[in-house]
């Protein structure tokens, strides 16, 4: 089974004339609860499911696992998901230091305005460039879980 450390931050500047990828992506939640949420979602052309567990003390590494399954599976578990889709569109972005890629979301719907950024890293002192479009740091911060956006959207907290 896989751990995923990543780090999360805001997005304050322009980084899509340095993207060489963008996939559409539509997800919601069997399960939400952070000792294991269970998403489900159609990335492009493709469904997956996801478990993850809960992180740990700074909420940059947690379980996570994922398999593929039918988009037809995917769209018949989001008629019975918890209310609430997550719809954003990912940019894939290759860091300055040539080892990185940023997936940075920019968010649709009632989280529209919002725009995060992640790294995965294999440790979690792994040291990596920060970009200038790069704004505050989020990491652990639960509400700008995908999990915590469907109940408490961005377009509520102004």
């Amino acid at each position: 089974m896989a751990q995923e450390i990543e780090k999360k931050f805001l997005v304050k500047g322009d980084f899509k004339e340095a993207a060489f990828k963008a996939t559409r992506i539509t997800q919601g939640y069997l399960s939400s609860v952070p000792e294991r949420t269970v998403r489900i979602r159609v990335k492009g052309e493709k469904g997956f499911i996801t478990i993850k567990g809960i992180g740990n003390a700074s909420g940059a590494a947690r379980f996570e696992w994922e398999k593929e399954i039918p988009v037809e599976d995917v769209k018949a578990l989001l008629e019975i998901a918890e209310p609430g889709v997550i719809d954003k569109t990912r940019y894939l972005v290759k860091n300055t230091d040539g080892v990185h890629t940023w997936e940075v979301d920019e968010f649709y719907g009632d989280n529209d305005g919002l725009t995060v950024a992640e790294v995965e890293l294999a440790d979690e002192n792994e040291p990596f460039d920060k970009p200038e479009w790069l704004g505050e740091e989020v990491t652990g911060d639960p509400k700008y879980f995908n999990s915590m956006l469907m109940k408490n959207p961005y377009k509520n907290w102004k």
